[in-house]
């Protein structure tokens, strides 16, 4: 759709195709393949001659709607959706890197991603390099001759870390690399990285873009020659897919992207202001509040803080897990985006499976726990967490 038209229009709109049918709502396409009229045409498809649809592992016309939608609002040119938000992560390796190449990643990112950089793709000859901190000084220091691609959450999972976009894309440029940001927390209704410089967007449309908790999802955009040729090229080859049925539900999800955003983010600074007055707490996350060290640089590459907290709680592991199982009506889970608020504590779920070292070069102590903010009121989410912090 046209760029005359606002966020809120082209979450709703973006990405519709109607059928001969005529239908209002989006189709749901459930087929594994397409009818050629001829084998002429059977062949020009297949050759990338003629466009249209060959076989759901890389083409379905509700997965399009999906890509089409999230290009949109995200300002990019082109979109490839996945099957979730860690296939994506892969799709932009695989498609993007070759053995000998060398990423530079945050050390704060999603125990899942550090295991892919730091393991899985370790064994195909690729090199990572974590680094602590949000200092872009740190960043340049670590580039080398091979550098290809520099990986950044922003803002980080657990502890809220705020990068600067700009900052790290010129390093990237620099050195001949591509900056690719991952942009759950904020979603395009908050931060579009794009517009900053960045190079590549990947997102698990599983969180906030279907924003129920329903189905697993994720997306790579950016230029069309960087995504097209590279990351397209992989998925079609290897298919981590997104679902036609997966598309369908999120395309529903992202039409209240931006009313759960903002209703979920007023409802986290409440909480965060809240937390930051209790005598159990060491440390609140949270990039709406002054004493996040980012603050200054959250207000100036996003719309607004997101829905997520994190906070320290005094007395370690055992005091973190009393404050979870003192709860009620917060969901313990890891997961995070939706309409219901979540808690879980990071050391021993979602960044369980990598080292102590890793841990600490993150922030991710044993007294950390992260609150994924939903839409119950307010006044009942501290309630419930005020059981365990007494």
């Amino acid at each position: 759709m046209s760029d005359e038209y606002r966020p809120e229009t082209l979450a709703v709109r973006a990405g519709t195709e109607r059928s001969p049918f005529g239908e209002h709502s989006d189709a749901l396409h459930l087929t594994s393949s397409f009818v050629f009229k001829s084998a002429a045409q059977a062949a020009e498809r297949f050759a990338n001659r003629e466009p249209g649809n060959i076989y759901s592992r890389f083409t379905n016309p509700t997965v399009t709607a999906f890509e089409q939608r999230l290009a949109a609002l995200e300002g990019a040119e082109c979109c490839v959706a996945t099957s979730s938000g860690m296939s994506a992560i892969l799709s932009c390796a695989m498609g993007l890197l070759k053995g000998g190449d060398h990423v530079i990643c945050s050390a704060g990112v999603f125990g899942a991603t550090v295991q892919l950089f730091g393991g899985i793709l370790k064994r195909f000859g690729l090199e990572t390099t974590f680094v602590a901190g949000s200092d872009p000084a740190a960043w340049q220091k670590a580039v080398k001759g091979n550098t290809r691609l520099l990986f950044v959450e922003t803002p980080s999972n657990p502890t809220m870390e705020i990068f600067d976009i700009p900052a790290l894309a010129a390093v990237a440029k620099k050195a001949g690399a591509l900056l690719v940001v991952d942009n759950v927390f904020c979603t395009p209704i908050l931060q579009r990285p794009l517009d900053l410089g960045a190079d590549v967007v990947v997102h698990s449309a599983t969180k906030y873009l279907d924003g129920q908790g329903r189905v697993l999802g994720g997306a790579v955009l950016g230029r069309r020659d960087v995504i097209y040729e590279g990351v397209f090229g992989f998925l079609r080859t290897a298919g981590p897919t997104l679902s036609p049925f997966n598309a369908w539900v999120i395309l529903r999800g992202m039409e209240t992207l931006r009313i759960r955003i903002e209703a979920q983010s007023a409802g986290a600074m409440e909480l965060a202001r809240w937390l930051e007055k209790q005598p159990g707490i060491a440390r609140v996350n949270y990039p709406g509040l002054p004493s996040h060290p980012q603050h200054a640089l959250a207000k100036k590459q996003q719309k607004g803080f997101g829905a997520v907290v994190s906070f320290d709680v005094k007395g370690g592991k055992d005091a973190a897990w009393r404050v979870v199982d003192g709860t009620r009506l917060l969901s313990i889970t890891a997961n995070l985006g939706d309409t219901r608020t979540t808690i879980t504590h990071p050391a021993t779920t979602t960044h369980a499976r990598i080292s102590q070292e890793a841990r600490d070069a993150a922030g991710i102590g044993d007294g950390l726990l992260r609150v994924a903010v939903g839409l119950e009121h307010i006044e009942d989410i501290k309630a419930d967490l005020a059981r365990g912090l007494s």
